[in-house]
């Protein structure tokens, strides 16, 4: 059971569950910029016009190429 819930999935991506919960962590935390960059820019229109939108390409990008290796 442990192993299903806690080292199936790092395994099947090559990763141990420590490095699987930083990279998912660094996600969360970058997705969380994001919806605030966004949250801000939906009050005040003239700030963070790109950021968000800049934030969630750059990442895309960044899961691509570690999903490609």
């Amino acid at each position: 059971m442990l192993q299903a819930l806690f080292l199936a999935h790092p395994s099947s991506v090559g990763e141990s569950y420590f490095v699987h919960q930083r990279v998912a962590l660094t996600v969360c935390f970058t997705l969380l910029g994001a919806a605030l960059a966004a949250l801000v820019h939906a009050f005040i229109p003239a700030l963070c016009e790109r950021t968000a939108s800049r934030t969630i390409l750059a990442l895309h990008q960044r899961i691509t190429a570690r999903s490609a290796q």
